[in-house]
């Protein structure tokens, strides 16, 4: 039996959702922008080298997904936080960054304007941690305490930097994250077309793609745990299939993942671990697979 308090609590969260609905129409229909917000290191920044420099471009993942969401979304408006110069877990949400920033952070900047303009977010994308785990190698060399520290490091201050976003963005908006390619795979063509198997440089590559698989499972866990997407960025650039050998020019033949990191990347051109405009199509390709 309804009584007559509960008919007017069914009453009132039926008012909340019709002022919800008739609010967001009106916003809709206004004309007032609505954002993409782009975060993370100088991948959501699309860097190249430009002239032997890294460089911000117009031709990043993020710069793609906007040009392919601005026809359902007419009003959209791009706005990039993400640092294009080694920015890590820690200084996205502690500071010291090599970015500067209004509010400190680079999430402290993102909240501010996820808070300013709550209700006309369309979509959020972060992408992060790859700078944690970058400096653990040194050519050839792999540093396994350093990598530990670097999961540990990424487990410790990407929740509560996802956190605080699902908190400042409300419940309704998409977070969408990603994991990582393997620039480390390069180093399979170190020793040259006529390397013997088994060369240093072919095994850094396979230690490198099982470390890189272990670090992008604690990502993708860690986005999971909070309900937000994954672009599978790794899975787009082939980075852990060793078969099939496909011809590489100058090298013969090399292993797929070699050979879509070659194309897809500065890596084997300039030892540059950015996408080229190419890859960064394939990044945004694999965001659009997973928005809601």
């Amino acid at each position: 039996m309804t009584t007559g308090r509960g008919r007017a609590i069914a009453a009132l969260v039926a008012l909340i959702g019709l002022i919800t609905m008739l609010t967001a129409l009106a916003a809709a229909g206004s004309g007032r922008p609505v954002y993409y917000l782009s975060l993370g290191d100088s991948l959501s920044r699309g860097v190249q080298p430009v002239g032997g420099v890294n460089a911000p471009t117009d031709e990043g993942y993020a710069n793609e997904l906007f040009a392919a969401l601005q026809g359902s979304h007419p009003g959209l408006v791009l706005h990039q936080l993400g640092c294009e110069v080694t920015e890590t877990t820690r200084t996205m949400l502690r500071g010291k960054s090599a970015c500067v920033y209004k509010h400190g952070t680079q999430l402290g900047d993102a909240l501010a304007f996820l808070n300013k303009h709550r209700g006309s977010i369309a979509l959020v994308t972060i992408d992060i941690g790859a700078n944690d785990i970058e400096i653990c190698v040194n050519g050839l060399d792999i540093d396994d305490e350093c990598i530990k520290n670097a999961f540990m490091q990424v487990a410790t201050h990407l929740p509560p930097i996802l956190a605080a976003l699902r908190l400042a963005a409300g419940q309704n908006v998409p977070i969408v994250g990603m994991n990582y390619y393997n620039p480390i795979l390069s180093a399979w063509l170190a020793f040259g077309p006529d390397a013997p198997d088994g060369n240093p440089g072919q095994l850094v590559a396979q230690e490198s793609a099982e470390k890189l698989a272990a670090f992008n499972a604690l990502l993708g866990a860690i986005y999971r745990f909070f309900g937000m997407p994954v672009a599978d960025v790794a899975a787009a650039f082939h980075s852990a299939d060793f078969l099939p050998l496909v011809p590489l020019p100058g090298f013969g033949e090399a292993p797929l993942n070699v050979a879509t990191l070659c194309g897809f990347t500065h890596m084997c051109t300039h030892v540059n671990i950015h996408a080229n405009a190419d890859g960064y199509k394939v990044i945004a390709d694999a965001f659009w697979e997973v928005l809601p």
